[in-house]
């Protein structure tokens, strides 16, 4: 019995550092691409595969010779139909893995989008004296608040964020609520602040950002349909009348990052708006 296990053992190939290596990455790219291919018409296409392997299998162990033959003349070919057949899949597994911050550059870069992305959308805003209140979630979950509203799970965007607050629009009597990246859902309910200090100070608007902020870690950004000023809360306290740059300041300290935010990039952006035919300019960056 021992004389036929030691040869077994002793055949196996070393364990060495550069082999788990290779099995890491292996298991990592068909991790992404069954990630990928979840839920979609190509992992049917998959089976389909599987089921072929394994008829393959049984008909050598059944002793079979025409469908063995057929199969292994086909096999050559397999992987240049599997290419055209799973080409969108693979195209977005490489863009998946783009997209992901490999290096701290990449992830302060897609921060400074996502803040500007916020600011311009409240420059226009407040010029046009829209209400607003724009949640950004942080360590406490606001999941209680997200179900509370309309799911949307869409990438922050100027644009998007305008139309939500649109009074035409039948979103924009609530909050959005942002998690991470993503705009999580909008006409959220929020609790409104109790202070007794804010009650006969400010309206409802101002006291349901502040109100989630009491409850949560989050920051609010609330924007007053009557005068247009943009006010920032955190913690329940509340800081009014606060320019864009100062905004965004408060973004960036709220995200993890500590510089001070410049807000050319978003001077330019006013700038190439307003040249557009047809268009409206954002209005001054900073309020008087």
């Amino acid at each position: 019995m021992n004389s036929l296990t030691v040869p077994l053992f002793t055949s196996w190939p070393k364990l060495t550092l550069l082999a788990i290596f290779d099995i890491l990455v292996t298991a990592f790219l068909i991790y992404q691409f069954l990630i990928i291919i979840r839920g979609r018409r190509a992992a049917n296409i998959l089976y389909g595969v599987f089921i072929l392997i394994g008829i393959y299998l049984g008909s050598l162990y059944a002793g079979l010779e025409m469908l063995p033959t057929l199969l292994a003349t086909l096999a050559p070919y397999t992987a240049f139909a599997l290419i055209v057949m799973f080409q969108s899949e693979i195209r977005r597994m490489l863009a998946r893995m783009g997209r992901r911050s490999w290096m701290g550059l990449s992830t302060r870069l897609k921060r400074r989008e996502f803040i500007e992305e916020i600011l311009l959308a409240l420059d226009q805003l407040s010029r046009t004296k829209t209400g607003a209140i724009i949640v950004l979630e942080r360590d406490i979950g606001l999941r209680t608040f997200v179900e509370s509203g309309v799911l949307l799970e869409a990438v922050v965007s100027r644009d998007l964020l305008v139309s939500i607050f649109h009074p035409g629009n039948a979103l924009h009597d609530g909050a959005v609520i942002i998690h991470g990246d993503q705009i999580s859902a909008a006409a959220c309910f929020l609790p409104l602040s109790m202070n007794p200090a804010l009650m006969s100070t400010l309206g409802t608007r101002h006291r349901a950002g502040i109100g989630i902020t009491e409850e949560t870690d989050c920051l609010s950004l609330i924007v007053s349909e009557e005068t247009g000023r943009i006010s920032v809360a955190s913690f329940g306290e509340i800081e009014g009348d606060v320019t864009l740059e100062r905004a965004g300041f408060r973004l960036s300290a709220h995200l993890g990052g500590a510089e001070r935010h410049s807000i050319a990039s978003l001077q330019a952006e006013k700038d190439r708006t307003a040249a557009e035919p047809g268009q409206a300019g954002l209005g001054s960056l900073e309020r008087p």
